[in-house]
């Protein structure tokens, strides 16, 4: 019998898959199909809630916290949490059987309170919650302060909303300040967001009445994620690279062959790619052409900002354009459950 699409990428690649935003059955799932982690967004909460099946078990972990907290925000950091650290449980074993090295599953806080002193308080909390839960932090300039504080605590980091190069090299250097005299260092990776870099470089081109070539659009995320990914490996090789925000089956079978992890959702990615069973193919060294980089250079102000180290500043990070398309969308799903807590306490 053949085996299943992500146990032969696992047995032939160094590539591994990560799940997003997963129900505790989808995290079974996953985990048979070959899953070493997880990561949640701070829109997993919001995405629980108007699960049918899960909304049962959100009220059953949500009405006790109601009870003693009166701040809803708070209220909602305590929740995501549980639900988190009920997915958390489901990866435990494999946390365990792999020495620490798998099994994590990321948790990303409050998005419209990023300072470095709320994301450091934020995920000191989260991290209690269980052993293998990693704290998940936008790198930002508050993000890399809190970085730095938070890894010489022990603490695990996945430094998300990287969109640009400079970013993870930036993730890079404080790793290598900060870890270099650690005897046994927590374990690390940063987060390039390669389907929505390719989103919104889409979108922009769309508005913009860019005349650029699809084939080049096409690759314009991959191309970052390639340089980002080779640079970053000379620059800290313990810090691993994870690709996410897939928003097609190619975000993850155009990383096959790359040492690193890519997270995708279950439903329209995992499912899919099981179902289609594609060959394995080892995509991620082929190089990308010059003409392919140089259109984009010269027609998308954003790629050039994410592709050339010194075009874009870490005081730009934050507002640096895919990275607030990301944010947004974090941040109406948390709206979104902040509203269900109000209402859930007039109940």
């Amino acid at each position: 019998m053949s085996k299943a699409y992500f146990h032969r990428v696992h047995e032939q690649t160094a590539t591994r898959f990560w799940i997003n935003n997963v129900t505790r059955e989808e995290a079974d799932l996953a985990l048979d199909a070959g899953a070493v982690g997880c990561t949640q967004n701070p829109s997993y909460t919001w995405k629980m809630i108007q699960r049918e099946k899960e909304l049962p078990h959100v009220l059953e972990l949500l009405n006790p916290i109601l009870a003693e907290e009166p701040d809803d925000t708070e209220a909602l950091v305590k929740l995501q949490r549980a639900l988190v650290s009920d997915i958390a449980a489901h990866f435990m074993p494999l946390y365990e059987q792999s020495g620490h090295r798998l099994g994590y599953v990321s948790i990303q806080g409050d998005p419209f309170h990023e300072d470095a002193e709320t994301i450091i308080r934020c995920a000191r909390y989260n991290a209690k919650g269980s052993p293998n839960i990693m704290a998940k932090i936008p790198v930002t300039e508050e993000g890399l302060k809190a970085i730095r504080v938070l890894l010489a605590e022990g603490i695990a980091i996945n430094a998300t909303e990287v969109m640009a190069v400079r970013q993870a090299l930036d993730v890079c250097d404080v790793y290598n300040e900060v870890c270099s005299s650690m005897e046994k260092p927590p374990v690390v990776y940063f987060s390039h967001i390669t389907g929505i870099y390719d989103e919104y470089l889409k979108n922009y081109a769309k508005e913009n009445n860019v005349d650029i070539s699809p084939d080049s659009l096409w690759q314009a995320g991959m191309a970052v994620a390639k340089k980002t990914y080779k640079l970053s490996k000379e620059r800290a090789p313990q810090v691993g690279f994870i690709g996410g925000g897939a928003r097609g089956l190619h975000h993850f079978t155009e990383m096959v062959g790359a040492d690193a992890v890519v997270t995708i959702n279950w439903v329209g990615t995992a499912d899919k790619l099981i179902e289609q069973d594609p060959v394995v193919v080892q995509r991620f060294s082929m190089p990308v052409a010059d003409n392919v980089l140089d259109e984009c250079v010269e027609k998308l102000p954003d790629f050039k900002k994410g592709y050339f180290i010194n075009d874009i500043d870490p005081s730009e990070y934050e507002e640096f354009g895919p990275v607030v398309l990301f944010r947004t969308q974090f941040e109406s799903a948390w709206k979104n459950a902040l509203k269900f807590i109000a209402d859930q306490r007039k109940v």
